[in-house]
């Protein structure tokens, strides 16, 4: 996971939020971030536990360098770019997002071993309740932990509600051993064994994208 510290300069999407100081990340120490899920998704994404950054915003892989959101568009679940502020909008592509811990931390090896087994536990009988027709878990060594056995990346051992599990690597920008198209390769392969069709890319994709999330309402919102 990468560090939470905000990176100086660098160029920002049109209506893209402030991001926090280092005040407000160290504030966020042990805040949560809401799930997105919805009953019947097709996929179902389990990172390890928010950072600081996401604690912070309130949205899920939120820090800039995380490869999650352009490995979701290049392997053909979205037909355009989202940014973190837009998760809300997921299930309308048929995906979701879950954390194993809930609480955010500065780093995911700041997890005990058995924090991360009670999150296992929890996210079973979270997923009861919306039967995602499979299930991701983004890190291997937390799937480890968190359920035990020998841990390869592709499909695991085991079901979760029901549903196959996969381990992929993690998308933070700190995991050097998974360059962004090992990521699209892999988040590629995730699609097609759910059986989602691959989206063709918005001929608006290039232009700036004015909508964003009300979490309160927990649906899109416009200017």
């Amino acid at each position: 996971m990468a560090s939470d510290e905000p990176e100086p300069g660098g160029a920002r999407c049109a209506g893209a939020p402030r991001r926090p100081s280092r005040d407000e990340l160290a504030a966020a120490v042990g805040r949560t971030v809401p799930d997105v899920l919805a009953p019947g998704l097709a996929i179902v994404f389990c990172g390890i536990n928010p950072g600081l950054y996401s604690g912070a915003v309130g949205h899920h892989f939120a820090r800039p360098g995380n490869r999650f959101w352009p490995a979701l568009h290049r392997a053909g679940f979205t037909d355009r770019l989202l940014r973190p502020e837009e998760d809300g909008l997921l299930p309308s592509y048929g995906v979701g997002v879950t954390n194993l811990v809930e609480r955010a931390s500065a780093a995911a090896a700041e997890l005990g071993a058995e924090e991360l087994r009670r999150g296992g536990e929890r996210l079973v009988a979270r997923l009861e309740a919306y039967r995602p027709r499979v299930v991701a878990i983004l890190g291997m060594q937390a799937y480890r932990t968190a359920f035990g056995g020998p841990t390869v990346l592709g499909r695991a051992e085991v079901e979760i509600a029901g549903a196959p599990v996969f381990v992929l690597p993690n998308p933070s920008g700190l995991q050097a051993r998974y360059q962004l198209d090992d990521l699209v390769a892999r988040f590629d392969a995730l699609r097609r064994a759910a059986g989602l069709a691959r989206r063709a890319p918005s001929p608006a994709e290039a232009a700036p994208s004015t909508r964003g999330v009300d979490r309160q309402r927990r649906g899109p919102c416009r200017p």
